[in-house]
């Protein structure tokens, strides 16, 4: 096979449903009291503002006001998740957890921290533990495939994002997956169906392009790889692995000029990105298209 960069952006969708307080809750509440409830129902306005830090200091507050609200800590978890804080992410949905056992979204968001934190063992148990709870969690079992692709259950990776696939159809992230799990064991046309099945869902997967490309540059199908490599520069014109596919092609095609012109791109924004293996490769292949 031709050497190319990989895509393999381990992306974990956490959820973005917000835990609410229950009517009850709300209906008991002081006029002008502080109390957990308003505060977390405060958060959540700051959330809607896109005012996190606000909305972090408000849900963190009402932890305190009261540490057997789980919305509370469930909603401070996605919070500190969206500013890149994976561990006190993490310790927030852990306490989500504690405080409301049958949490079942909490422990799939759990599970994701834990999965990005490489705790690829009790990723799974938590996610496990998701599904258990809800077995239609999509999120779960999406990254419950994500931890068996890591840990080389490939079979089980496979039926984690089938399923993940049947209940969260309108996202393309299983399909992507499935999609690189079937090119692990070598069934390219099961790859090419999945890879197409998550751009027919999100167009603009810049990803999912690239590796239907690299599968048809690999089969010799040079002009439908181009076209696949053109189309994820188009939904990610920073994106260095599709300019760099490109290259390849224009290479064996003979056309020399337009490899230089796509390789110096690729080899910059590889540079740029701090992927200096792949911007030394793409400085190679553009000495070759020089020299013809």
């Amino acid at each position: 096979m031709l050497s190319l960069p990989i895509a393999l952006p381990i992306a974990l969708p956490f959820s973005g449903a917000i835990a609410q307080s229950s009517p009850t809750q709300i209906a008991q509440m002081m006029p002008g009291a502080e109390t957990a409830e308003s505060q977390l129902n405060q958060g959540l306005r700051f959330i809607q503002q896109g005012q996190i830090e606000q909305a972090i200091a408000a849900f963190q507050r009402a932890t305190e006001l009261n540490p057997r609200l789980a919305p509370a800590h469930y909603n401070l978890g996605l919070a500190l998740r969206q500013q890149g804080q994976l561990q006190p992410a993490a310790t927030a949905f852990h306490q989500a957890t504690q405080a409301d056992p049958n949490f079942a979204l909490a422990y799939a968001n759990l599970g994701a921290a834990l999965l990005e934190g490489n705790n690829l063992d009790q990723a799974r148990d938590y996610l496990q533990r998701a599904i258990a709870l809800d077995l239609n969690s999509g999120l779960a079992h999406y990254n419950l495939g994500l931890v068996y692709t890591q840990q080389d259950n490939l079979p089980g990776a496979i039926a984690a994002f089938q399923q993940a696939i049947s209940l969260s159809p309108n996202a393309p992230e299983p399909a992507y997956h499935l999609g690189l799990v079937y090119l692990q064991q070598g069934q390219t046309e099961r790859a090419i169906a999945a890879f197409q099945q998550a751009i027919a869902i999100l167009p603009s997967h810049a990803e999912a392009h690239y590796s239907l490309g690299t599968v048809l540059l690999d089969q010799g199908n040079l002009d439908a790889a181009l076209n696949a490599f053109r189309q994820a520069s188009e939904a990610n014109a920073s994106y260095p692995n599709a300019y760099y596919g490109a290259g390849t092609v224009f290479l064996q095609q003979g056309k020399y000029s337009d490899a230089q012109q796509v390789l110096q791109y690729a080899r910059d924004l590889f540079a740029t990105s701090g992927q200096n293996e792949w911007a030394a490769r793409a400085s190679q292949l553009l000495e070759q298209a020089r020299q013809n």
